[in-house]
């Protein structure tokens, strides 16, 4: 069942709210880094607010959804993903964003004329997107356009204050305490209130059999292996007038000579947590096609680490948390290389 489109009474809401930001232009004067939160009235998620443009680039507002956005945020802005390009495909967000004309597509328009609306101008038309992990930005869903209408509502009324305050900001107790707009019996208050910490799930259940089975007959040699899940740039879309899904690709490349020993491809479908789920699987594949254990087995990424931690003791491979991985590296740049060569 598909999520419900806004209706023109929820699009209108949300238009004029964003025609009242442009015209108070934020950006002017605040930063990125000074964040503060709207609690949703119908779902208690707290989404955390921050105001682009200061370089004139990017004129938006993004509301970092709970805990998981608030922290995807922080690593953008500490530059800890710079070398990754999707990464931000991985950060639950609205946006609300102004664009030139070229950039607001076909349904955009059709909700500006239907509401009898006119831009003129360079980032003058407004847009609103949706961002969910392992996902391709995508329009709105009826819930999101209310909330983030709710948003940019209770935003004008924080940066108004904050404009003549500019401590407002600025928590009285903890550090890591933050200004949240809350709605109670129908009023609306500030709150200071700390992110409930971002735990990692548990690494998925391993096939025990199968992988007693692996250790029982591949022989065991002295090569290492590394290993990378990592997002292509593309998207794939199932059906017509659906969100697109990322896909991800599990490359495993021998150490030494650089060969890559295997590749397997997943879809974002219906969630990123499919990718992790399919991961372990896919990982036993490629061992199996090697047709030998490693001695060791080298990973960057934290998350993937987690989940062939299980493998790797089941299989008394030695699990190394490395800073880089030179041979797949190599390998991601030459498949990349060849896949632009060939168009």
């Amino acid at each position: 069942m598909q999520d419900s489109a806004p209706t023109l009474d929820e699009w209108r809401r949300l238009y004029e709210a964003a025609i009242e930001l442009k015209k108070r232009a934020p950006w002017e004067w605040i930063y990125e880094d000074e964040v503060f939160g709207v609690r949703n009235p119908e779902t208690g998620e707290i989404g955390y607010v921050s105001i682009m443009g200061a370089n004139g680039e990017h004129l938006a507002l993004a509301v970092y959804l709970g805990s998981e956005g608030l922290d995807g945020f922080w690593v953008m802005e500490s530059g800890e993903a710079i070398d990754m390009p999707t990464f931000l495909l991985e950060v639950p967000q609205l946006q609300a964003s102004f664009e030139d004309r070229e950039m607001v597509e076909r349904e955009d328009r059709d909700v500006i004329k239907a509401l009898g609306l006119k831009f003129r101008g360079r980032q003058a038309w407004p847009q609103f997107r949706s961002f969910v992990p392992g996902c391709a930005p995508w329009f709105l869903t009826a819930e999101e356009a209310r909330f983030l209408a709710v948003v940019i509502e209770q935003a004008l009324d924080v940066l108004g204050r904050l404009e003549a305050d500019p401590e407002l900001l600025d928590a009285p107790g903890e550090e890591d305490e933050y200004l949240v707009r809350v709605q109670t019996d129908q009023e609306w208050e500030d709150q200071w209130l700390v992110p409930d910490l971002v735990s990692m799930p548990p690494p998925p259940a391993v096939d025990t059999k199968r992988l007693e089975k692996l250790r029982q007959e591949l022989p065991r040699e002295q090569f290492t292996l590394e290993a990378d899940l990592f997002a292509l740039p593309t998207f794939i879309q199932n059906e017509p007038n659906t969100r697109p899904y990322i896909p991800y690709t599990l490359m495993v490349v021998e150490s030494e000579s650089g060969f890559i020993v295997g590749t397997e491809l997943m879809i974002a479908e219906p969630s990123l947590d499919a990718v992790w789920e399919q991961t372990a699987t896919k990982f036993l594949d490629i061992l199996a096609k090697v047709e030998a254990l490693p001695f060791r087995l080298a990973v960057s990424n934290e998350r993937l680490q987690s989940i062939l931690m299980p493998i790797a003791a089941g299989l008394g491979i030695r699990l190394q948390a490395a800073d880089e991985l030179p041979a797949l590296d190599e390998a991601r740049a030459a498949l990349s290389y060849m896949q632009n060569w060939m168009g």
